[in-house]
């Protein structure tokens, strides 16, 4: 069981492919620990590209939205696939978007939050990982140590969302 103060999580993923299908098995873990999740589908947000100039002229109202959910939130789940070497640009945009709130501080709505990532990748999906672990850590999230990966040789284990889900709400 999660402690009332961990119910509410977060599951951001950066494709609407096997990284939704592993977004909504950790959503049914969370469910089945008596957890809250929300899972927010990064790509069918079909957000215009973050610039300083987008942000004066074309700031898309949904993004208050995602940021008071974000800022409710106890715990994060991110989900990329490896393009490139790299994290999703569709969740790189969101972030970005993110960061930039009505607040002074662009941490507010991660900082000292805790946060589990993972990949469903064609590729390895570590390099993303990597990547994605500076990007949030940067943002204030205490990323997990565990992440799961699922790629073309390494199917998903289902006992390890268990664990990881059980490791981000402690």
């Amino acid at each position: 069981m999660l402690s009332s103060l961990s119910k509410r999580t977060v599951i951001m993923t950066g494709s609407n492919h096997q990284n939704m299908k592993l977004a909504e098995t950790f959503k049914g873990e969370i469910d089945r620990m008596g957890g809250q999740a929300t899972i927010i589908d990064v790509v069918a947000l079909d957000l215009p590209l973050y610039t300083p100039i987008t942000e004066k002229k074309n700031r898309p109202a949904v993004l208050a939205d995602i940021a008071k959910t974000c800022d409710e939130a106890g715990q994060f789940v991110v989900l990329t696939p490896e393009y490139n070497g790299g994290v999703a640009p569709a969740l790189t945009n969101l972030i970005a978007w993110l960061s930039r709130n009505e607040s002074a501080d662009f941490r507010q709505l991660f900082n000292g939050k805790s946060a589990a990532i993972g990949s469903a990748s064609g590729g390895g999906g570590m390099h993303a990982l990597v990547s994605l672990r500076i990007q949030l850590s940067y943002l204030g999230l205490n990323v997990v140590g565990r992440e799961i990966v699922v790629n073309s040789s390494k199917p998903l284990n289902v006992d390890s969302v268990a664990v990881v889900v059980k490791t981000l709400c402690q």
